[in-house]
């Protein structure tokens, strides 16, 4: 059976644009990153926050190609980014002083992916 992609016309949107940023920006991650999200919904990373809080420092992006789950706290001040996120996990981050960013947003104000982690 063929692969067809992901039929969220957003979700499409966000990796065509994705592609065309590592194409002319000449970023690898971005690239990286739409392949990630091309993956089926049950191949898609799954992270929780004490994950994220372990493998970042302070004043990096940590992107989550997937969804960011609750279990765990932040400790430090960082910026997170993802695909999607569960309410309890917002929640956590705005009560550590971390910054949530959507991926699409992180594409537009960091073109360039400096100080971009990739978690999971």
């Amino acid at each position: 059976m063929k692969r067809t992609g992901p039929t969220n016309e957003n979700l499409q949107k966000l990796i065509k644009e994705l592609k065309k940023n590592a194409i002319e920006k000449k970023v690898k991650l971005w690239k990286r990153i739409a392949t990630e999200l091309e993956k089926p919904k049950r191949q898609k990373r799954q992270v929780n926050l004490y994950v994220i809080d372990k493998n970042t420092n302070e004043g990096e992006t940590a992107l989550v190609p997937g969804k960011i789950l609750s279990i765990g706290n932040i400790t430090k001040k960082i910026s997170i980014s993802s695909l999607n996120i569960s309410k309890l996990a917002l929640d956590k981050i705005n009560k550590a002083n971390a910054k949530y960013i959507p991926l699409a947003e992180l594409l537009q104000k960091n073109p360039k992916g400096s100080k971009v982690r990739i978690i999971g």
